[in-house]
């Protein structure tokens, strides 16, 4: 009798690297699994896609090799992101009809992977803020709760990951866009060494805190990422050389002996007391399970001051060129306001601050890794607050919002150095993160890590709140 593949209720609910090997097995197929997934897309609530290119994707997945690293498996692409003839928009109604005329170099790498991209998922307008609402797409929300922030930049892909559209989506951190997204919504997130994966072409280099990479619900899935996507491209000049075998190297790297110090306040952020305990209890557990030696180290990463968030909108500005600033009413409040403020200060005594601030951010982050591995902190400050807020607030005694959020991730960026977020628990139902931070090129080791709490102390692949 010959055997037929029931068609999925739902998208695949575990990872990314399962469902090929689903294809590869007979169990799916690309065909009827990327069905679902659009189906999952207009069933859903969480308003994580802006757009949809259903008849292409209907027509990859029927020409899917499921030999390839991501053979069929069907992918959300933050729209920040480049890929030929779909939206090229920056979350912005500026460029509500603009069209990307060529895919960025990750998509082009994912393609020749063999990644079915279904779609482009939410982000924060221009990747300016880590919230999840604008004026083009309105309020994404979190997987775990309606009404609660997915995180930003990389919402959109988060939310999809979480929620059970899609099993992985590209994401991108400039300041903590792809760790605090990953910590709202419970997943892995990985901020490579900066110029793991290539940001080009046609990128603007400043101002040398971007990294891309994915939103992901297994650290393998990570790993097979950073083997599909890694290596350098003349279209960005620092991007760093190829590395192979991220994945066939999982579990691989001695970790026994390592230093580590323990800090859920990356040395001062406000972190609600909950959040605090709950990282500290499992960053305590990492480090016994790994045989990681703890140690008493001063954290003490300058602000980056309202000089540096002004600095960083000159290269907003060479995207909005003579647009601006007749589309100042297009933009959202926050970066309006933020573009209007650093048109009026903006000279070169803040320029002259802002590259004092990056070199005492250096020189402090460095002080840290010349005594330990590892920093272990919270990656956010509280869990996932209200969708609405893009401003921070005051919640309790706790101030939530985009600007107390990256005192804990944005050093990593500063100084370049690799860092993730870890699935570490719930706190009134909602996942908090707990980020490890590691020394540059080390990337590796961090996956480790993140392997043996995946290992240890399992977390859920997708929200509870997802269809099943």
């Amino acid at each position: 009798m010959e055997h037929t593949v029931r068609m999925p209720d739902t998208p695949w609910l575990r990872d990314a690297c399962s469902l090929v090997d689903a294809f590869r097995s007979g169990e799916r197929n690309p065909v009827d699994e990327v069905e679902a997934v659009l189906g999952a897309i207009e069933g859903s609530e969480l308003n994580a896609f802006s757009f949809v290119e259903a008849d292409g994707a209907r027509a990859r997945a029927a020409a899917a090799d499921v030999s390839a690293p991501f053979g069929g498996v069907p992918m959300g692409v933050k729209e920040l992101d480049h890929v030929e003839g779909w939206p090229c928009t920056e979350a912005s109604l500026v460029f509500k009809d603009r069209i990307a005329d060529h895919d960025s170099t990750m998509v082009a790498r994912l393609r020749e992977g063999g990644a079915n991209l279904v779609g482009l998922t939410t982000a924060s307008e221009f990747g300016g803020l880590n919230v999840s609402i604008t004026k083009l797409n309105g309020i994404t929300n979190n997987a775990w709760q309606q009404g609660r922030t997915a995180g930003g930049s990389s919402g959109g892909s988060a939310a999809a990951v979480a929620g059970g559209v899609v099993p992985i989506a590209t994401g991108g951190d400039g300041g903590g866009s792809i760790r605090i997204p990953a910590g709202f919504n419970g997943l892995f997130g990985m901020k490579g060494t900066a110029g793991r994966i290539p940001r080009g072409p046609s990128m603007l280099v400043g101002p040398l805190t971007v990294v891309i990479g994915c939103l992901a619900r297994s650290v393998r899935d990570v790993a097979r990422w950073y083997d599909v996507c890694n290596g350098f491209d003349r279209r960005d000049p620092y991007s760093l050389p190829k590395v192979d075998g991220w994945e066939r190297g999982l579990g691989s790297h001695e970790l026994a002996g390592k230093k580590a110090v323990i800090d859920p306040t990356l040395g001062g952020a406000i972190v609600r007391p909950e959040v605090a305990a709950l990282v500290q209890e499992q960053a305590e557990a990492l480090c016994k399970d790994a045989g990681i030696d703890l140690v008493d180290v001063e954290i003490d990463v300058p602000g980056l001051g309202t000089e540096w968030a002004i600095a960083n909108l000159s290269t907003l500005l060479v995207d909005l060129g003579d647009r601006y600033p007749d589309c100042k009413d297009d933009l959202t409040m926050e970066i309006a306001f933020g573009m209007e403020f650093a048109t009026q200060l903006m000279n070169l005594q803040t320029a002259a601050t802002v590259e004092a601030n990056r070199r005492k951010a250096n020189e402090a982050m460095a002080d840290v890794f010349d005594q330990v591995d590892f920093v272990l902190c919270a990656t956010n400050p509280d869990t996932a607050y209200p969708a609405d807020v893009t401003l921070n607030t005051l919640v309790g005694e706790i101030r939530v919002g985009p600007e107390n959020n990256g005192a804990l991730t944005i050093p990593a960026n500063i100084a370049g150095n690799p860092a993730c977020s870890i699935p570490a628990g719930t706190v009134d139902g909602l996942p908090v993160g707990l980020q490890v931070i590691g020394r540059h090129h080390e990337d590796a080791l961090l996956l480790d890590l993140a392997r043996l709490v995946e290992h240890e102390r399992p977390w859920p692949l997708v929200a509870p709140a997802a269809p099943r």
